[in-house]
């Protein structure tokens, strides 16, 4: 008697499933299968199953032992509704239906397409069986990508676990939310930055305070997430971890997605997909981290800064250069009598790399500090108050732009009302019989030319105003900058990152004592 091994599957992307463990089509594989094997007195070693899995899928639990107990010849039969519930790669036909099937001594027997290993005659049919099912794959992983796209383009969130910091709308899966113990961390690790500490030293914060990483958190929230790149079993924040977050937009509450995609529809590999190519939509959801905060912080990553080794670089890191040569200037610690106290001084880099070309245009960083400090205090002063008093000029309407051009406007406006009545009349004067009807054209066609042209001048108008609101907006928010810091008494990288485009140091003059420093700011 031979014994038969029964295999069944079922993808997600088959239809007519029904709730419970066993799905539907499942279940009427098995019936189908089993029937056949008694209607033929076979005897039913084992039934095989694969619920969700798709039949280009090689990692399948079910089929692999499948054929692990075929290697061994633990049955004689494989039995399948059809080839391409067995498989629907080409390759994989040829593998095991083709070669390894009758070195084992196994025969395959598709019930639905009459595919039987046992019948030579079949073999080409088995092929054309193999190719078609491929093609299939191929048709229906196209489509679902130019699916997946409109919904990207259209702001829907298609990912099967929600960035850190954000969840699932659970009324709507296509939305995302503000997951608020999360996103009470991104904020943390974006103040953090901000105040000069680097990735490697919140990383390590982060894991001092024992708060969970985002692989972890989506563990304990009950989520089946698997990280693939997760090395570390303990699941401790690190440096590259804390810098993606920083870059990420998805905190801005733009939908950020298609950063990956699969090499191909038969394999599971993904690329990553350059940065102009990613699918971004605007204010698709509430943000984390507002733009000045983002912004600040890209800024910050932009700038090259060197680390103490503790994680913290200096204050002024990336923004003093040397005032002859206009190289960054780094960062030393003199061994010396002199320096007991191992004061940090600053020099320029070309000395260290090609000594000779330029000079070393020392200085001690802590004076440095507090020069800059001293010149900040008077810069946002007078810049605040040079801000204040244009305000005020232009509330007392001298030379006040904003409203010029609110005046300018409310002419035109009146202007075009005007015209557009006088066509009115015209119309009205046409059916009274006042005018004759090509009068009526010419008069309308001259009006008409005039009204555009008003239209056109009113909309440049509407833009300048916009872009002055605009200007007014960002004044505003400087003006909170300046009231925020204008009595700081410590120089810190949030204050250099928001006022100080750069600063050049002069080589020292000996003989009296003085060094030229120039600080170039930011507005």
């Amino acid at each position: 008697m031979l014994r038969v091994a029964i295999y069944c599957r079922l993808s997600e992307e088959d239809e007519f499933k029904s709730e419970g463990d066993d799905s539907q089509s499942i279940q009427n594989q098995k019936n189908l299968l089993t029937g056949y094997a008694f209607e033929r007195g076979w005897e039913i070693y084992k039934i095989y199953s694969d619920d969700d899995w798709s039949g280009l899928d090689s990692d399948r639990p079910e089929w692999n032992e499948m054929l692990r107990d075929a290697k061994e010849h633990r049955f004689d039969v494989i039995l399948c509704k059809s080839q391409s519930r067995f498989t629907r790669d080409m390759e994989v036909v040829e593998r095991y239906l083709h070669n390894l099937f009758p070195i084992w001594n196994i025969r395959f027997i598709g019930v639905a397409d009459y595919a039987d290993t046992e019948n030579r005659g079949n073999k080409k049919q088995r092929q054309i069986n193999g190719l078609i099912n491929e093609w299939y794959c191929e048709d229906v992983s196209q489509n679902i990508k130019v699916v997946f796209d409109k919904k990207r383009r259209d702001g829907i969130y298609i990912g099967n676990y929600a960035t850190y910091g954000l969840k699932k709308d659970p009324n709507n899966k296509g939305k995302l939310l503000i997951d608020e113990p999360a996103a009470e961390v991104v904020r943390y690790i974006f103040q953090m930055y901000t105040e000069g500490k680097g990735t490697t030293i919140i990383a390590k914060d982060l894991n001092e305070k024992g708060i969970p990483n985002p692989t972890l958190y989506k563990k304990l929230c009950g989520e089946t997430f698997v990280n693939a790149s997760q090395k570390d079993e303990h699941y401790l924040w690190n440096r590259t971890t804390i810098r993606r977050m920083l870059k990420n937009k998805m905190y801005l509450g733009h939908m950020v997605q298609g950063v990956h995609r699969k090499l191909s529809y038969k394999s599971k590999k993904q690329i990553a997909v350059p940065r102009e190519e990613w699918i971004v939509v605007e204010n698709t959801h509430e943000a984390i981290i507002d733009q000045e905060t983002f912004d600040l912080v890209e800024a910050m990553m932009s700038t090259k800064r060197r680390s103490d080794g503790k994680g913290e670089p200096y204050s002024l890191a990336g923004k003093v250069r040397c005032m002859d040569c206009g190289s960054t200037m780094t960062r030393i610690t003199p061994e010396s009598r002199k320096n007991k106290k191992k004061h940090k001084y600053l020099r320029c880099s070309l000395v260290e790399k090609k000594a000779g070309l330029c000079t070393g245009h020392y200085i001690r960083l802590d004076k440095l500090e507090n020069i800059v400090l001293e010149h900040l205090h008077t810069y946002l002063k007078k810049a605040s108050d040079d801000i204040l008093k244009q305000r005020l000029d232009e509330f007392e309407g001298k030379g006040s732009v904003s409203k010029d051009l609110k005046t300018t406007l409310r002419k035109v406006e009146e202007e075009i009302a005007d015209k557009n009545r006088v066509v009115q009349s015209l119309y009205s004067d046409k059916v009274a019989g006042i005018i004759t009807p090509v009068q009526f054209v010419e008069f309308n066609d001259t009006f008409g030319k005039q009204i555009e042209l008003l239209m056109k001048k009113k909309a440049g108008l509407l833009k300048k105003i916009e872009e002055k609101g605009d200007t007014e907006k960002k004044e505003n928010v400087l003006l909170e900058k300046m009231k925020e810091f204008r009595n700081a008494d410590k120089m810190t990288t949030r204050i250099a990152q928001e006022f100080i485009d750069f600063i050049e140091i002069g080589e020292r003059n000996k003989k009296e004592g003085t060094q030229e420093i120039r600080i170039h700011w930011k507005y």
